[in-house]
């Protein structure tokens, strides 16, 4: 996802379309013609998404983009063995599923049928013709339903979503984040806003949203999804309305009591301070020590931003002194076209390298190159990493790995990636957990120990709620700003090709 931020996770719509889950792979071994990909294609990791081909996944451990501790002496040594047996990542996945997913990845990664797909999705979204309106032919509504829709998205009414989200958790899933189809464009800013109106509505949707959450799970929000004047607040590092402020203490205190957790997704360097003063305020009430602990509000720092991991220093180092949990969600970033480019690293192995870095400080809660918080003053953390890339995902495992064989205590971590993208790293970290446990309750039965294979992840899928028009309007302006996100989808039409195969096989007796 990559974008995050807040959720967003950066995703582009028909990237954001990718299947769910990709071909059979190890616990920490990447597939194999990964690996081979890898020793003739270096430096080819890309920014944002899953890879594209193999060789998108392949990382070159004698560059700049790995960190010293993610050497391969120290992947190496990580621990004992993984377990060597494990069912088909994508075997978990309806065939409705697995063949959707090709379908719509099939398109996805052309970018002559990408481009005209989402120019016609666009036309019929704005049309006023009965025949080409998808809120007046029923046929054409039908189409899109079970096909953009569906790969996206979680429902219209609390009962679809209800549903998906109980066949998510069905496949191994620890749970979801929900998030509603509101956002206010950068380019409403200056239009005329009915701060009451935009509030109350924000704040009406949100509670809905929080409502239709299961413990455990998280919801995804934008605080400028309350109107242009918020936005303008935000960029004038001011502090939200009373309004704006009542509204945000109504929907931090939903979650509190519905045991879920808030995950802003961050905003354009214009008006990011004023987003980090905004969550890290919440964060301080509901975060707190005294009540608990519990990590109710996160914050998303996006990696390819130069300045983040001294902004993350400085959050721990306030979060230390406060006496609150500081939640963390990392991305690598969603506003590249946007952005002034002095801003960004220059380079998506710089990217990679900064993601990687911060990673590895935050799982190991002591400083590096990238984060310098001193090892006896980190506050409690907890972090989500959401993230499509399957290298960084691999290092992830192998560190806390090597953590749990040394009986360190580990970092309250959740991974994420996008609904109908990136589900071979999806289902691969699931079958990953599900025969880690499987692994520990049967080294258990003999009495032995269990290991680092007993780490078990929590896997999340990020999925989208509202009216067909909302939704697919929202995934259209993600598409947008995530074109060259949207294409990457070889990786993941292989994966379902080579699972559709592997179920052909099995029909007939070949598997």
């Amino acid at each position: 996802m990559e974008r995050t931020s807040g959720f967003r996770l950066a995703t582009g719509l028909l990237s954001a379309v990718a299947p769910k889950h990709a071909t059979p792979v190890c616990y920490f071994v990447l597939p194999q013609h990964t690996r081979r990909a890898a020793s003739t294609n270096p430096n080819s990791r890309r920014l944002h998404t899953t890879p594209a081909t193999a060789q998108d996944a392949a990382l070159t451990l004698s560059s700049s983009a790995v960190p010293a501790a993610l050497s391969p002496t120290a992947l190496a040594h990580s621990g004992p063995p993984p377990p060597t047996t494990m069912p088909p990542a994508l075997s978990c996945l309806p065939l409705s599923q697995v063949l959707r997913t090709y379908l719509i990845t099939s398109i996805s990664s052309s970018p002559l049928l990408l481009r005209t797909s989402t120019t016609l999705l666009r036309s019929m979204l704005e049309s006023r013709n009965p025949l080409t309106s998808i809120d007046r032919n029923p046929l054409l509504r039908s189409l899109l339903w079970h096909t953009f829709y569906r790969q996206f998205c979680a429902g219209e009414t609390p009962s679809q979503v209800a549903r998906v989200n109980a066949e998510l958790r069905a496949q191994g899933y620890s749970g979801v984040i929900l998030e509603y189809a509101l956002e206010v464009l950068k380019d409403a800013e200056g239009a005329e806003a009915n701060e009451e109106r935009d509030v109350g509505v924000w704040r009406r949707r949100m509670l809905e949203t929080v409502a239709m959450a299961s413990p455990g799970d998280f919801v995804g929000l934008k605080w400028s999804g309350m109107g242009p004047a918020a936005m303008r607040r935000m960029k004038e590092d001011r502090e939200p309305s009373a309004a704006m402020e009542e509204a945000m203490h109504a929907l931090c205190a939903a979650a509190r009591d519905r045991r879920t957790s808030l995950l802003p997704a961050a905003e354009e360097t214009w008006s990011l301070s004023g987003f980090f003063n905004w969550t890290m305020k919440m964060q301080r009430v509901y975060n707190a020590a005294q009540r608990g602990g519990e990590c109710v509000v996160y914050s998303t720092y996006q990696a390819y931003l130069k300045q983040t991991p001294e902004t993350i220093s400085r959050h721990l180092a306030l979060a230390q002194k406060e006496n609150f949990t500081l939640g963390l969600k990392l991305v690598r970033g969603a506003y590249l076209g946007s952005e002034e480019r002095a801003l960004i690293h220059p380079s998506i192995e710089a990217t990679h390298a900064a993601y990687d870095g911060i990673m590895a400080s935050l799982i190991r809660r002591e400083p590096n190159t990238r984060i310098t918080t001193p090892a006896d003053a980190w506050p409690k953390i907890s972090v989500v990493l959401a993230t499509h890339n399957a290298v960084s995902v691999q290092l992830a495992q192998s560190l806390r790995h090597q953590q749990f064989s040394r009986g360190e205590p580990l970092t309250q971590l959740s991974f994420a990636q996008l609904q109908g993208m990136a589900d071979e790293v999806s289902c691969t970290l699931i079958a990953a957990a599900k025969a880690a446990e499987e692994s520990a309750e049967e080294a258990a039965g003999k009495g032995q120990s269990s290991g680092a294979q007993a780490v078990r992840e929590r896997v999340y899928k990020c999925t989208t709620w509202g009216s067909m028009g909302e939704c697919l309007n929202y995934l259209l302006r993600r598409a947008a700003e995530n074109k060259d996100a949207a294409g990457r989808t070889q990786e993941t039409r292989r994966a379902m090709r080579g699972e559709i195969g592997r179920r052909v096989r099995g029909v007939v007796g070949l598997a």
